[in-house]
């Protein structure tokens, strides 16, 4: 059997002698198979250049064997069926089952493959050969004439050289003579269209039409190929003549992409999740914003630490008002823990500059791929400068929280006016519990000891201690404070005061209540205040002392690290297989730009 195919291109040796071909193939083949009759699917190419031949690629493929010979192994048949099937499969191929015309058409191993992958017999040719040794009294018109087995592509005669032939060296052109004098003498009606020459001419012509019914098809792949490889070779770049001004363009191309990543500027968007400048922009305002607001005003802070602060800020002293020490105290350890989301802030961003690096390398500057010292070292700067101005930043971020706990400002603008409107609430609750009095009770005397000493507000600065006075004790609450433990002296014995235990549970009297309830509600208000304050300043400090100084100085860095004399050599050294890669890529290029050209010179081909 043989089947048809025009996509062949091997190594060529040139010989001038046909001779010498024959004893090249015949050492070819027992150098890959052995000389005792062994298969390989490795091909063997040949390619011959005469006036005397038409445009045409055949692959020899081995005839069907069922029983194993020589050196052929027992599954000998399946491995040559599915060789054939190998080549036979392809749809842009015609078939040529070969069958001896000396044998019942009906049970052609060679048609009846070629159906497996043609049913509809489009691709198929049938070739009867040995039509000089069919048995006397017979002849093959029934089957050339296509009354036995019809097949769409027609079916060709033909008579070969035989083994005697062969062996007495016996010319093609004499044997082409014969064949044609055999058919005119036996088959005189069918000569013009059997023999070698008409089988060379229709096997041309049906390539021909086979080729212009795929050239849509054919051309489109290999324009998109053409396109593949013309991008490949480009990201490979051109053997490096000026390596001062390569280096260089390459270090300036790298800083100008992570440049346009963190701007959003890139020329490749990014679009399976957030990359560079919008990343950034989410971890301040979405990851960082929601943490901070998560971030409850009076978390961890319970009533009886609120009331210990008071008391331990009075002294040995009861106070008439509650001490502006302990709001400090306690305000302070609120806004401490605006620290650790701030700094979880900065790395977050950190994190994100140092996977720009990356995306930079895969998807902006391929060309870095060629020099991998190059790329190395330039993720090792950028690395170390971000590395630099990470406790830079941090400590900014330590400073910013710093300040607010440095000097707790009362006086701010939001602030005075939250503790107007807690003056105001004081007021009306005085004024509630007055009218509620039972009219035994004289009005003044019980608005003189219900009113907190020292109510105004000093000068209407803001100024809240004067709104808080030392109530009256014992007055039951609804929360809890250390309550003492009761005490039983022995008998004829003093009490010794000082083994009574601190108080660790009763109820707040409503002076206690009223103290909490102030310095919460102070606290929760200026946290706010600086939680706000933070929130802003936040981001900005980490976008002056990270990003916009990486940006600022990146190209300056690179260079001055690496734009060295003593470093060119080094850095641009290619891989070890970039240069064959290339090579490869470059001649498999010209050859699709010439199978293009193929293509489009196909329709002024003459046919014949």
């Amino acid at each position: 059997m043989l089947s048809l195919s025009y996509l062949v291109k091997i190594h060529i040796q040139i010989y001038a002698d046909f001779e010498e071909i024959r004893k090249e193939i015949e050492a070819e083949t027992e150098r890959i198979t052995g000389n005792n009759k062994g298969i390989s699917d490795e091909p063997i190419h040949l390619k011959i250049f005469s006036p005397n031949v038409v445009n045409l690629t055949l692959v020899d493929l081995p005839g069907i064997t069922k029983v194993p010979v020589g050196d052929q192994p027992n599954d000998i048949e399946l491995q040559i069926r599915e060789l054939i099937l190998k080549y036979i499969s392809n749809p842009n191929s015609i078939i040529l089952a070969v069958t001896a015309a000396n044998t019942d058409m009906a049970t052609s191993e060679a048609l009846k493959v070629a159906r497996e992958v043609d049913p509809d017999g489009r691709r198929t040719l049938a070739v009867v050969t040995k039509l000089d040794l069919m048995d006397a009294g017979t002849d093959a018109m029934d089957v050339l004439m296509g009354r036995v087995i019809p097949v769409k592509l027609g079916i060709i005669g033909v008579v070969n050289r035989s083994q005697l032939d062969i062996n007495q060296k016996k010319l093609v052109a004499d044997s082409i003579r014969d064949e044609y004098a055999f058919l005119q003498k036996k088959y005189p009606s069918l000569a013009n269209r059997n023999g070698t020459k008409y089988l060379a001419r229709t096997l041309n012509r049906l390539l021909m039409h086979h080729i212009r019914d795929c050239l849509p098809e054919l051309k489109t792949r290999i324009n998109v190929l053409a396109a593949q490889y013309q991008s490949l070779l480009n990201s490979y770049g051109e053997p490096v003549d000026d390596k001062s001004a390569t280096l260089l363009q390459l270090i300036t191309k790298f800083a100008a992409e992570y440049c346009n990543t963190i701007e959003g500027t890139a020329k490749y968007i990014e679009t399976a999740e957030l990359c560079g400048g919008a990343r950034i922009c989410y971890i301040f305002h979405e990851t960082f914003g929601r943490t901070l607001e998560s971030v409850d005003p009076l978390g961890g802070l319970t009533t009886i630490d609120v009331l210990t602060a008071i008391r331990n800020a009075t002294g040995p002293r009861p106070a008439l008002f509650v001490p502006e020490v302990s709001f400090e105290l306690l305000v302070k350890r609120q806004i401490k823990r605006l620290e650790e989301p701030s700094l979880r802030c900065v790395e977050l961003v950190h994190e994100e500059m140092q996977r720009i690096i990356q995306h930079c390398s895969n998807y902006s500057t391929q060309e870095l791929l060629r020099f991998p010292k190059l790329h190395d070292a330039i993720v090792e700067v950028v690395t170390s400068l971000l590395r630099r101005r990470l406790p830079v930043t941090n400590d900014m971020v330590h400073n910013l929280v710093a300040i607010e706990l440095a000097y707790i400002n009362t006086k701010h603008p939001d602030f005075t006016d939250a503790i107007g409107l807690m003056n105001n609430n004081l007021d009306e609750q005085r004024r509630n519990r007055l009218r509620d009095l039972p009219p035994s009770v004289p009005r003044d005397k019980a608005a003189s000891s219900s009113a907190p000493v020292g109510e105004q507000v000093d000068g209407g600065t803001g100024n809240w201690r004067g709104m808080l006075k030392k109530g009256e004790e014992g007055v039951p609450g609804d929360r809890t404070t250390p309550q003492p433990l009761s005490v039983s002296p022995q008998r004829g014995h003093a009490v010794n005061l000082l083994d009574v235990p601190v108080p660790v549970s009763r109820k707040l009297s409503a002076r206690e209540q009223r103290d909490c309830e102030v310095i919460e509600r102070l606290i929760k208000s200026y946290f706010l205040i600086v939680r706000k304050n933070i929130q802003d300043s936040v981001p900005k400090a980490v976008m002056h002392f990270l990003v916009n100084h990486v940006k600022d100085c990146l190209q300056s860095e690179l260079v001055g690290q690496l734009y060295k004399t003593a470093l060119l050599n080094d850095l641009l050294t290619e891989s070890v297989d970039m240069a064959q890669r290339r090579n490869e890529a470059a001649d498999m290029l010209k050859a699709l730009q010439k199978a293009s050209q193929v293509i489009a010179e196909i329709r002024e081909t003459h046919m014949w």
